[in-house]
């Protein structure tokens, strides 16, 4: 028998040879792959071969399926094994432990995990029932060396996840393990306990094997730490937890200390349980976390140990935010918990993560801020708000954009290329990231308001005093501006959030007396003398000013130059030849001062309401010597001066200047000449230029294109006077100003809008326009499109990349001029018509209630207007129907 064992362990080594050669050919290596698979399955010297193979004189390859031969048959055949053959192969398999391998530091990898797996499989199949003694054989092969050790944690880490984590196993050996893991777990803690002192004390004495061993045991520890019971986590005042602390301090170990450090602290449970974890703040335990936290940036020269240092920080920097979780659920809660001693070492810990160079680092602490800031009883300790004073000043760093991985002007630009696949993907992070930044920013700002308004203020006063810095990223289009990324720029947007979370919380957190009036009227009155023809920096300061004009509502003499700052910018350009093409950034100026405009006029318009005449006559002066202002804008100082108008709080009143102020707009959307364009799907498909052919370098007269403006300008100017014109909100003044017409059999008043009459008059139209452009998709009027036109009714490129998640580069998004196509203008065009329909209509039915639902045969109107042609309407065309079908619904 042993001539044919050694025969057949000569065959299989020349085919595990050729199956591992690379020179083999593909019929020669699939030969021999059948040959060992059928051994594995057939062959009754398996156990034999098995053994003799996997002795340790034979190269690692052969070893390695003398082993996996070994696996095989206790997984597929073991139920069919006699008795003593089963005691047998224990036997084998507890003497490989024991004398198979080679030194701890020599051995390979993949053969101490095949011959763990060996011992588990057994395990799974034999404990406890037929192999009582396991724990103990496995305690006494620890004392043979430190391989035998390190096998014997690979052994308890792959049993606790077979059965616990990966639960490969029937359910009711599955029990049974459980129930017999968890009844010897405090032997089993303890002697993981003991493996690991042992060898820690070992490798300080600079014993790599001992090292290795730590290793396993840590491993195989974090595999129970999960799931056992939280007393042997926190037994003898945590002793666990503080050796793993004082590991931290350990360089080759230090990462799988913190990694079964998180997994503890992590841990759920009753409050009564948790509350041990406490003990974790104690000088010893608290002294070894800050040590690390705060050695966080130093430098290493070799490029692995980087990276696993950095692992290390990230996992580190978990276990403060774990630890910090139960610090906010344990104190004040019921278990009473007094706020620990070390608090501000605690503290100090997480700072120094959050002023790390690494912006994901800096990100993951931001949920713990939080909530220390926002608990009730911590967010009082002196410790606490004094730290909140330090986050914001650290804020001043962490809300400037920098760190693309692409780049190298910032350390943080190095783990950028760790963490990131590229500028985008930072980019989306980093947005991400600010915007939760600017929830703990308010949040600290809840609890120092006025030493926040200082910092805000001093940054404030240090942009506009510091000259501008392009940096080696200029604008692509104007020389002499800025791109998204030069400094001035991230500077002066990190300043401008953090200006918008301090003014936002400084109103709900201090008394009107309190406020610092006089010092933010100096800031708005510095802001606004402020000067730039940079259109990327110029928006900052438009933000800067809304920021601080609740300010202004104290001080009213200031009202007239922020309006005349916000109207200078909406007609702001750097090129003189207003022709040219705008880019984004300017356009996004003229934008954002029309917003703010119509937000001001909002919130504060009876604050405006003294201005309004001189509003109203610039307006008037802007319309008639600026040809410039483009619709969208022209509508939104409409839009603004309705809002205003809310307040004359007199029908009569308000009526009479929304006539004078629609009175264009009705008499060219009522015109005979629009009559017939909106009526007819073939007039107005001429109308607006989509049956011609045009070439992109034709130099004609766009009448066509001044014509689709004239149709955008009337819709936009209905919207904004549907949308804004409105009754007092108090039923008193409603009635004093003659808004109130009657009321219901319940009671309930029955208001009438001063825009009624103009929407009556324009309606007919508005719905033949609906009922014309649900007809355009018909295939008569699909025919009459050129074929420069004819895809203008197709999703537009944007939307496609909004739902694909594809974004325009960064750098080009701001710096290019804003070129279209014919194709992209009309389909802009198409696009806004339609959603604008829609809005109006619904829009309507909010703001006239009443006067809307009680117009004659509206439903009749609707149904051969909005519902018609519907089978041919593409489906991404119905999404604003159902923004109608929603707002009616409402009322």
């Amino acid at each position: 028998m042993a001539d044919q064992v050694a025969a057949m362990c000569e065959q299989l080594i020349k085919a595990v040879n050729v199956i591992m050669d690379a020179e083999t050919s593909h019929i020669y290596r699939l030969e021999a792959l059948k040959f060992c698979e059928e051994f594995k399955e057939t062959n009754s010297f398996c156990v034999p071969c098995g053994v003799q193979l996997a002795d340790k004189s034979q190269p690692a390859v052969v070893r390695h399926f003398g082993l996996q031969i070994l696996e095989h048959v206790i997984k597929f055949r073991w139920n069919n094994m006699q008795q003593q053959e089963k005691v047998q192969l224990k036997e084998c398999a507890m003497q490989l432990l024991s004398k198979g391998t080679r030194s701890i530091l020599e051995e390979e990898s993949h053969i101490k995990d095949v011959l763990s797996r060996i011992i588990v499989e057994m395990i799974k199949r034999e404990w406890p029932q037929h192999w009582p003694d396991m724990l103990k054989e496995m305690e006494a092969l620890t004392s043979e060396g430190e391989a035998q050790t390190e096998l014997v944690m690979l052994i308890l880490l792959r049993l606790a996840e077979d059965v616990i984590t990966f639960q490969t196993l029937p359910s009711q050996r599955r029990r049974d393990i459980q129930q017999t893991l968890t009844q010897n777990m405090e032997s089993i803690f303890s002697f993981l306990m003991a493996i690991l002192h042992l060898n820690v004390e070992d490798y300080r004495k600079l014993a790599r094997a001992h090292c290795r061993v730590a290793v396993a045991t840590l491993n195989t520890l974090a595999g129970y730490i999960d799931w056992v019971s939280l007393v042997y986590i926190t037994t003898g005042n945590c002793q666990l937890l503080e050796m793993l602390c004082l590991l931290l301090s350990e360089p080759e170990l230090q990462l799988e200390a913190a990694e079964c450090l998180l997994i503890a602290i992590s841990r759920k449970g009753k409050l009564e349980d948790r509350k041990p974890f406490m003990l974790l703040f104690d000088d010893v335990a608290i002294h070894y976390i800050l040590s690390a936290a705060q050695s966080a940036d130093e430098l290493t020269i070799s490029v692995e140990v980087v990276e696993r240092r950095y692992i290390f920080l990230k996992r580190l920097c978990q276990v403060l935010c774990a630890l910090g979780g139960q610090l906010c659920s344990l104190v004040g809660s019921d278990v009473e918990v007094d706020v620990p001693a070390n608090l501000n070492k605690y503290i100090e810990a997480l700072l120094a993560f959050t002023t790390h160079s690494s912006q994901f680092l800096k990100s993951s602490t931001l949920a713990t801020w939080g909530a220390l800031f926002r608990h009730e009883t911590l967010s009082k300790e002196a410790v606490v708000v004094e730290m909140a004073i330090k986050y914001l000043r650290a804020s001043m760093t962490n809300l400037v954009k920098t760190g693309f991985p692409s780049r190298d002007d910032n350390p943080s630009c190095h783990h950028s290329r760790v963490d990131f696949d590229s500028d985008e993907d930072f980019n989306t992070f980093f947005n991400s990231f600010r915007a939760q930044q600017g929830e703990v920013v308010r949040s600290a700002c809840r609890i120092v308001p006025l030493e926040a308004f200082q910092i805000a203020a001093e940054w404030l006063q240090y942009q506009i005093a510091s000259p501008i810095d392009m940096g080696d990223a200029t604008s692509k289009t104007a020389e002499g501006l800025c791109s998204i990324l030069s400094p001035s720029v991230v500077q002066w947007d990190a300043m401008t959030v953090f200006m918008e979370c301090m003014t936002t919380q400084i109103f709900k957190s201090l008394e009107e007396e309190k406020l610092p009036i006089d010092q933010s009227m100096e800031l708005l009155q510095a802001v606004l003398n402020y000067d730039t023809k940079d259109p990327l920096i110029l928006s900052c300061v438009l933000t800067n000013i809304s920021a601080l004009f609740p300010f202004v509502i104290h001080r009213p003499h200031f009202l007239p130059q922020v309006l005349y700052k916000l109207f200078s910018a909406i007609t702001f350009d750097v090129a003189q030849d207003n022709k040219a093409p705008r880019t984004r950034a300017v356009k996004n100026v003229r934008r954002h001062a029309c917003s703010s405009i119509i937000k001001i006029c909002r919130d504060y318009s009876q604050f405006i309401l003294p201005c309004f005449d001189m509003f109203y006559n610039h307006v008037k002066k802007l319309f008639t010597s600026d040809a410039t202002l483009t619709h969208m804008e022209k509508c939104s100082l409409m839009e603004s001066l309705v809002l205003i108008s809310n307040q004359f709080k007199d029908f009569a009143k308000q009526k009479a200047f929304l006539d004078e102020l629609m009175a264009p707009v009705v008499t060219e959307w009522t015109s005979d000449e629009m009559r017939h364009v909106l009526w007819d799907p073939a007039t107005f498909l001429s109308f607006v230029g989509a049956d011609q052919v045009v070439t992109e370098q034709s130099t004609d007269t766009d009448t066509a294109g001044l014509n689709r403006g004239r149709l955008s300008f009337c819709l936009y100017a209905m919207l904004g006077v549907v949308k804004r014109a409105h009754w007092p909100a108090d039923l008193e003044e409603a009635k004093a100003g003659g808004f109130v017409v009657s009321y219901t059999s319940a009671g309930t008043p029955i208001y009438r809008n001063p825009c009624t009459a103009q929407f009556l008059v324009m309606l007919p139209n508005l719905l033949a326009l609906i009922r014309t452009q649900n007809s355009l998709f018909l295939p008569e009027n699909l025919a009459r499109l050129s074929e420069t036109f004819s895809r203008a009714h197709e999703m537009m490129d944007a939307e496609k990349n909004m739902v694909l998640g594809l974004t325009q580069h960064l750098l080009s998004t701001y710096d290019s001029p804003v070129y279209r196509t014919n194709l992209e203008r009309m389909q802009g065009f198409f696009n806004m018509l339609y959603d604008n329909c829609f809005h109006v209509l619904g829009n309507a039915g909010m703001s006239l209630q009443q006067e809307f639902y009680t117009i004659e045969r509206l439903a009749e109107e609707i149904a051969g207007s909005v519902f018609v042609s519907l089978d041919h309407v593409p489906d991404h065309r119905l999404r604003p129907m159902i923004h109608i079908l929603v707002c009616l619904c409402v009322i």
